[in-house]
């Protein structure tokens, strides 16, 4: 259809589309571009290479940083008491101090005993030969002891009454050390009982002692009712039960760590007030985890974890197997001579054999015992006959 000439110019001029206007470029800041661009490129490397160190974990997310949450900062230490501050103040200093030097360093050997001692033969043919090199303390908490032997004569030292499973026990240990003390020229102090005997000749045992600077300090976690069952939370806050430990009692301690057994009060007093026999439903002994909690928690590189004293709990009884003449043979004390990596029974626990890590001696592997023990005194004859033969083994 033709549209007349006059409709085109009408709707020429009404209806004609205007002619599109010129808009200037729009232009966004360049720094915004680039800001967006480095958070992006912050966030993809986030989350392919995790932050490994907590301050980052604090900016992320805190499933980035699960992975290596052992980088996080330490929680807040509690606010120690005035007593701890002092107890680690003078352990620190005690385990810093220099060693005075000795012309003559000598081992003390502290025999704790409720009366005589039946193997002062044995010990005797021990010790002939070696004059100046050894210093004898006896504690005898029943009787005034009889000596079979000269070089125990005049060596008793006074003496309480000592009950076992109690903290007199420790005290006894104590007063033993402080007695041993006294001569600056011992630098060992082995405690042994009546029923100890040795397993080796008295040079092996010197070098062995002298050549380490590591205490031998039974120490291990038993977590079954005869073991961490003993904990009290009475203890707290300055023993948890994470750093109760147990052990035999029979160590070899460098002069440093007697000092330091002399010096403290704040958790012996724990163990004196909270750790004992029918206390709260349970049996604590403080002989066996008094030393063993406290040098885990104040020098745990400088003991080794283990007695160089035998002691054979086989049989999972209250008291560890004791030998009578019948069972002593060349056989049994080259068994225990040789043994090179210590196994524990836990008595009662559901745990019944704890294997340990090689002994080792500054870093090799030696064998672990230097004493043993229990034997009656009807052993006596046997071991003195065989004492050479066993202790060249």
């Amino acid at each position: 259809m033709k549209i007349p000439q006059a409709w085109q110019l009408c709707i020429g001029d009404q209806y004609k589309m205007p002619a599109p206007r010129h808009r200037p470029t729009s232009r966004r800041p360049l720094w915004i571009i680039v800001l967006i661009s480095l958070v992006c490129v912050l966030l993809i490397g986030a989350y392919i290479y995790p932050a490994r160190h907590y301050p980052e974990c604090y900016f992320f997310a805190s499933s980035v940083c699960a992975p290596f949450k052992d980088w996080y900062p330490a929680m807040p230490a509690r606010i120690l008491t005035d007593d701890e501050m002092v107890s680690r103040v003078v352990i620190k200093d005690i385990l810093s101090m220099p060693l005075v030097p000795s012309k003559n360093p000598k081992i003390a050997f502290m025999f704790l005993t409720p009366g005589s001692l039946p193997f002062e033969r044995l010990w005797e043919k021990f010790f002939l030969g070696n004059e100046g090199r050894f210093s004898i303390y006896i504690h005898a908490s029943r009787e005034k002891p009889e000596h079979a032997s000269p070089l125990f004569i005049g060596r008793d030292i006074r003496s309480e009454k000592v009950v076992w499973g109690t903290i007199s026990m420790v005290d006894a240990e104590k007063r033993l050390l402080a007695n041993a003390l006294q001569d600056t020229d011992n630098q060992r102090f082995v405690l042994l009982s009546d029923s100890c005997v040795p397993l080796r000749d008295f040079d092996y045992v010197y070098n062995y002692l002298m050549g380490t600077n590591v205490s031998f300090i039974d120490c291990f976690q038993d977590p079954g009712p005869h073991g961490n069952g003993r904990y009290s939370k009475h203890m707290l806050p300055e023993v948890e039960e994470r750093d109760f430990r147990k052990g035999a009692q029979w160590f070899s301690v460098k002069r440093q760590h007697a000092l330091l057994i002399l010096a403290d009060s704040l958790y012996y007093m724990k163990f004196k007030r909270y750790c004992k026999p029918n206390m709260d439903g349970r049996n604590c002994y403080a002989d066996e985890h008094y030393l063993p909690t406290l040098f885990h928690m104040v020098d745990p590189s400088g003991i080794a974890n283990w007695s160089a004293t035998h002691v054979d709990w086989s049989e999972g009884k209250w008291h560890p197997k004791a030998y009578r003449a019948r069972d002593v043979t060349y056989e049994l004390l080259k068994n225990i001579t040789v043994c090179f990596s210590p196994r524990k029974m836990l008595p009662f626990s559901s745990q019944k054999v704890a294997t340990w890590r090689p002994c080792l001696w500054n870093g090799a592997k030696r064998p672990c015992y230097l004493f043993a023990r229990k034997f009656y005194p009807e052993a006596l004859d046997n071991l003195i006959h065989l004492f050479s033969n066993y202790t060249a083994i």
